[in-house]
């Protein structure tokens, strides 16, 4: 089969309009390309397509995908994706040529295999952002990473895409997708609930604005962890405090009890990491460990 990378205007379809497929059909739409149609079923959905893609006729999933003669864009709930593309396979709505992306970061390209079987072009194209659903997620896609499983006859095409979304490619092994995806939602999704503990905890100290506290000092945190790794950790876990450590365990208990486990976790880790990269040394670390193995334990320490 002749290698083809998009052409000036490709002719897309978006099965699965939520969040990421509304965005990214916009992004395409900006990019120049002609998204004619999407798919989704709820209000939200049509709403979306109303706001994101207003020129896009709103049609089921089969004829989306037959309308979309370049591109057909998959963008559903991972554990839905093999039966939706299995179900357009079966209805004879995939042709040859057609290239068929799905954006799962969990997944790479078994899933396609029914689309593949019709001759298609399979493609995993997953954006490493988070993504409200609101037309200023577009913006954001600029300047972001793509995790890109395809075969080599497809890597024109996908690079070339990518490019005209402004964004970089980062090729992933098809055998490397699931801990690729774990460890974004491991960065990304458990962020999200370790600050809003973190803001929670200031309010029952009577912070009155926690989100005005937190903010730059998380800034900070983040930005100096992208640029030192381990070298930017700070706190009492770093420094072996294990009565300070043990005092938070005793207060969390008290007041936040679902929290415990969350912060005895992420602080034997902490740790870990501290003596594994020399910031904090195995005989200073004992202390805090024992403090740790207790509340793990369920077993009040001494300095508590």
């Amino acid at each position: 089969m002749r290698t083809r990378t998009p052409r000036a205007t490709l002719t897309v379809g978006v099965v699965g309009a939520g969040r990421v497929g509304a965005t990214l059909g916009a992004a395409l739409t900006a990019a120049g390309h002609r998204v004619v149609a999407a798919s989704g079923t709820s209000d939200a959905t049509a709403e979306r397509i109303g706001q994101m893609l207003p020129d896009t006729a709103h049609l089921p999933p089969t004829q989306v995908a037959r309308a979309a003669t370049d591109l057909l864009l998959v963008s559903v709930p991972d554990d839905a994706l093999a039966a939706v593309v299995r179900g357009l396979a079966d209805d004879g709505a995939l042709r040859p040529g057609q290239v068929v992306a799905h954006t799962s970061g969990a997944h790479g390209l078994a899933p396609l295999d029914p689309a593949v079987a019709r001759g298609a072009r399979p493609l995993a194209l997953h954006p490493a952002m988070t993504f409200t659903g609101r037309p200023e997620d577009v913006a954001r896609l600029r300047g972001i990473s793509y995790g890109v499983t395809a075969r080599a006859d497809v890597h024109p095409f996908a690079a070339r895409l990518v490019g005209q979304l402004g964004g970089a490619i980062e090729w992933i092994r098809d055998s490397d997708r699931g801990l690729y995806h774990a460890a974004l939602a491991h960065g990304a999704n458990h962020l999200v609930t370790l600050v809003n503990d973190a803001l929670d905890r200031l309010r029952d100290a009577g912070v009155r604005h926690p989100e005005q506290m937190l903010a730059p000092l998380l800034r900070a945190s983040l930005e100096n962890t992208l640029a030192f790794g381990d070298a930017a950790l700070t706190g009492p876990v770093s420094r072996g405090d294990a009565g300070t450590v043990a005092r938070h365990l005793a207060e969390l208990t008290e007041v936040a009890p679902d929290s415990v486990a969350t912060y005895r976790a992420l602080a034997r880790r902490t740790a870990d990491r501290a003596i594994s990269a020399g910031r904090l040394r195995p005989v200073d670390a004992e202390p805090l460990l024992d403090v740790l193995a207790d509340a793990r334990e369920g077993t009040p320490h001494d300095d508590l």
